[in-house]
């Protein structure tokens, strides 16, 4: 009990120390730039307060539960020596946390719109869900393969540098060949599937994984899922954009 409360206080100051530069670069903005007073500063000082709680508990949460639950899959499925459920389990992870990320669906609801003002796409509704939804399909597909791609290079041993190049190498391709309204959304897409939900647990899976395998490095091979994670989407949403547009 004593150890948790220390752990839950630990977090509670990492994340105050995390917000602290947000609230003073706002804080500067408004005295010194616009020169107003703060409206509600009773309401915003509320919810800075609960914004740090709210990050507190989520960060002392995915400790708990899901890091040990990533790892420990991870490690199991290895010892097992079953590379078809290790590689089953990767892309059901990946696409079942990036379907259901909030801003994932912002953001593809809000490129539905601006593809439907640029005439890109119809302007009804339907074909507005139409579209977000494809969105949101092929980013969680992407996710999907891109933890498949991580985990097999992390089991043959692959060279994350030269995989990370050509990656984006591609990307750059694409983005010439792209319909410029995709781009901007293909790399924002591209961020937003390294969020807070998505992250750890990609995390944990990798450095069970790489902990579990004699020579592997976890620092290294573990987050370098993670770089697959932003990259692999950025790529099957600029060809999205290009087939579908």
């Amino acid at each position: 009990m004593k150890d948790s409360l220390i752990a839950l206080a630990t977090d509670a100051i990492g994340s105050l120390r995390d917000l602290l530069p947000i609230v003073v670069v706002i804080s500067v903005f408004q005295l010194f730039v616009f020169d107003k007073p703060v409206d509600g500063l009773l309401s915003i000082a509320v919810g800075a307060i609960l914004v740090v709680a709210g990050l507190t508990f989520f960060i002392f949460g995915l400790r708990l539960a899901l890091f040990p639950v990533g790892e420990g899959l991870a490690h199991s499925l290895a010892q097992k020596g079953s590379v078809a459920w290790l590689v089953i389990f990767a892309f059901l992870l990946g696409f079942g946390t990036t379907i259901a990320e909030p801003a994932l669906i912002a953001i593809a609801d809000e490129a539905a719109r601006v593809a439907a003002d640029a005439d890109a796409i119809s302007a009804s509704q339907a074909a507005r869900d139409s579209y977000a939804l494809s969105l949101r399909i092929a980013v969680a597909l992407a996710v999907g393969v891109a933890l498949v791609i991580g985990v097999l290079r992390i089991l043959a041993n692959w060279s994350l540098p030269v995989m990370i190049i050509s990656g984006y190498c591609l990307v750059v391709l694409l983005t010439t060949i792209s319909p410029h309204e995709i781009v901007g959304i293909a790399y924002d897409l591209g961020g937003v599937t390294t969020s807070t939900v998505t992250v750890p647990l990609v995390a944990a899976l990798g450095v069970g994984l790489a902990s579990s395998l004699k020579g592997r490095n976890p620092m290294l091979d573990g987050f370098g899922l993670i770089a697959f994670a932003s990259l692999v989407p950025i790529i099957f949403v600029l060809t999205f954009g290009i087939i579908v547009q």
